[in-house]
């Protein structure tokens, strides 16, 4: 189950808005909160504005509407700052001239998942390790055998070399 939150036409470019969030994709909420605290961005605010309001989504979504939901279980899934519209502005330049510029805006989104942990897969996925180390044996012998290809590449002769001498001058009639 995924719990969202968005936040629309935050006055931000969309470039700034992703540094931050690109330090909260895949980590546990908790990390997050406490990542998005000591970061010393402007907009590192807003985001854990919108992170709060979607983990309180997801604990009245587990009180309110009886799912089950380990709210201590989730971590940040998603965490996206898409393009907002953009507000165009003119400054003065030299010569009585006017230079256009654009202030652009950010509409965030991010998604809380819950990470399963189900106990009788863990279980399932303890033997397949082994039969995985005994199929990257046989890839480490297609190596060796394409190295003598390689070699047939280095002994194509090489391009004929044109003569360093002087050309012969050209006789007057």
């Amino acid at each position: 189950m995924e719990f969202t939150a968005k936040a629309r036409f935050v006055r931000v470019s969309p470039q700034k808005a992703r540094l931050v969030l690109g330090l909260i994709k895949g980590k546990r909420v908790e990390a997050a909160l406490n990542t998005l605290a000591f970061t010393n961005k402007g907009i590192a605010p807003e985001v854990l504005k919108v992170l709060r309001s979607a983990l309180e989504n997801a604990n009245y979504q587990s009180t309110e509407k009886g799912l089950d939901v380990d709210v201590d279980n989730l971590y940040v899934k998603s965490a996206v700052a898409n393009d907002g519209p953009r507000m165009k502005r003119i400054r003065p330049a030299p010569m009585g001239r006017a230079y256009r510029y654009q202030r652009r805006m950010a509409h965030i989104e991010i998604a809380l998942a819950e990470k399963n942990k189900p106990v009788g897969v863990a279980e399932a996925a303890a033997p397949a390790k082994p039969a995985k180390k005994a199929a990257s044996k046989p890839a480490a012998k297609k190596t060796a055998a394409k190295k003598p290809a390689a070699k047939k590449a280095a002994e194509k002769k090489p391009a004929a070399k044109k003569s360093a001498g002087k050309k012969a001058p050209k006789e007057k009639k």
